[in-house]
């Protein structure tokens, strides 16, 4: 069985140069991306489901309550 993909929870500090892309403290589901974070990037999806590369310092990681994670998760 493969493992599924990692996804964490990150909320966005900076849009420079992508403001109609991403809004100023949102949070936003990031899956994990070896390549992209060597190259300072991190994958985020967006609302339609597509994800994209942006970079990784307009973003934090943050942890939610197992219960918050499930019903953000369930909605997306």
């Amino acid at each position: 069985m493969s493992n599924p993909i990692s996804k964490h929870f990150v909320v966005c500090l900076q849009n420079k140069g992508y403001a109609v892309s991403l809004e100023k403290r949102k949070i936003y589901v990031a899956l994990r991306d070896p390549a992209a974070e060597k190259h300072g990037q991190v994958r985020i999806i967006d609302e339609s489901g597509d994800d994209y590369l942006y970079p990784k310092g307009f973003f934090r990681s943050i942890a939610l309550p197992n219960s918050i994670k499930k019903a953000v998760l369930a909605a997306t």
